[in-house]
């Protein structure tokens, strides 16, 4: 049976009978297993007394016996419709407040706890839910190393076969197989791989019919999944040349970079360490080239806490890892990021990333 005393602990602590867990990165966490989400109801329910209790769709009951989960199951089929398997619960785990993941859970499966239970008081516990993984363990931290050396070792492929006339997409392709061929289990997420004014777009995506130019900037953001956990790394590269512009505007996001670093330490607040990075920002002549945040959370998911950005008073604490990722992006024109994944440690800070982040030119 999976040791879901931390969830029940957090009903307690929050005041509510039980805590729901929908498939996403909480649930694998407590369930040490992967499940789909998708249109099937699937939910497990721990009370802040008694055993857990899970809705599970039929077809996933052969997979789910591997969990070793000891508590009710209600399982249901396409067929008959999953408004008995919550009624069925409810009479068995009679709840009036549930703590769910606001971010994940959807409003179909809430709508059928409210049918099941019409004086439910659902409360969004996603902060607290997820805030339970982001103190990562040695195992937590291992996995991580291990992605983000995948995506080092891939990015290094690559960037030595980048030329001039290549497309943004074939660039992408390259990566893709690289990173797989270096032993990621899964894409942390759809790569960015973008170049010219592409690159001033933070989220931008790959296009087949751009061809990589003598001086553009070429931005890569990309990462590979290992054991679950997720790399998430940006480097920007200038082909064949860099103008003037283009060499103050990285120089600046490097500096901003390193003091991201330099402000990380226990205690010190997401608030304080994205005013001392944005600062440097906007202290250069390119301060209306700011369009984003210093960074987020990593583990699990790509985006989680903290959410390194100010007016977010939440205290970094050894064990968390966080993305350093300064920016500036001139819209039409060229953008420039550099993204490090950075553990908190006891006393500082260390970069689990090791790519070199001096300004590199690519594709002679």
């Amino acid at each position: 049976m999976p040791d879901l005393s931390e969830y029940r602990q957090l009903a307690r602590d929050m005041s509510v009978d039980a805590v729901a867990l929908v498939p996403g990165p909480n649930f694998t966490r407590a369930l040490g297993k992967a499940f789909m989400s998708h249109e099937r109801p699937f939910v497990v329910v721990v009370p802040a007394e008694g055993q857990a209790a899970a809705i599970v769709p039929n077809l996933e009951l052969a997979s789910w016996g591997l969990v070793g989960f000891e508590g009710a199951v209600f399982d249901w089929r396409d067929q008959t419709g999953y408004d008995d398997a919550f009624t069925a619960l409810a009479a068995h785990i009679p709840i009036r407040s549930l703590a769910v993941e606001g971010q994940v859970m959807r409003v179909f499966v809430s709508a059928a706890f409210t049918l099941a239970l019409p004086d439910l008081r659902i409360v969004d516990g996603e902060r607290e839910i997820s805030g339970l993984r982001s103190i990562k363990t040695d195992e937590d931290i291992a996995a991580l190393q291990a992605a983000i050396d995948i995506s080092e070792r891939a990015l290094v492929r690559v960037i030595a076969d980048v030329r001039v006339g290549q497309t943004e997409k074939q660039v992408e392709q390259a990566l893709i197989q690289a990173l797989f061929a270096e032993g990621a289990e899964s894409l942390a997420f759809s790569p960015i791989v973008a170049a010219g004014d592409n690159s001033a777009r933070p989220h931008g995506k790959a296009r087949n019919d751009y061809q990589i130019r003598t001086g553009d900037a070429l931005l890569f953001d990309f990462g590979a999944r290992k054991d679950g956990f997720a790399a998430d790394i940006t480097r920007t590269f200038f082909v064949q040349d860099v103008s003037d512009e283009g060499r103050e505007v990285y120089d600046t996001v490097l500096r901003a970079n390193k003091i991201g670093f330099e402000a990380c330490r226990p205690g010190v607040t997401a608030h304080d360490i994205d005013d001392a990075v944005t600062s440097v920002l906007e202290a250069s002549p390119f301060a209306d080239r700011i369009r984003t945040k210093t960074g987020h959370g990593l583990g699990r998911d790509v985006h989680e806490a903290p959410y390194i950005m100010r007016g977010n008073h939440q205290k970094i604490l050894p064990g968390m890892v966080w993305t350093n990722e300064p920016g500036l992006y001139a819209l039409d024109s060229f953008g420039v990021r550099i993204e490090d994944d950075v553990l908190v440690t006891a006393d500082g800070c260390r970069s689990l990333t090791h790519f070199p982040k001096e300004l590199t030119i690519i594709g002679r």
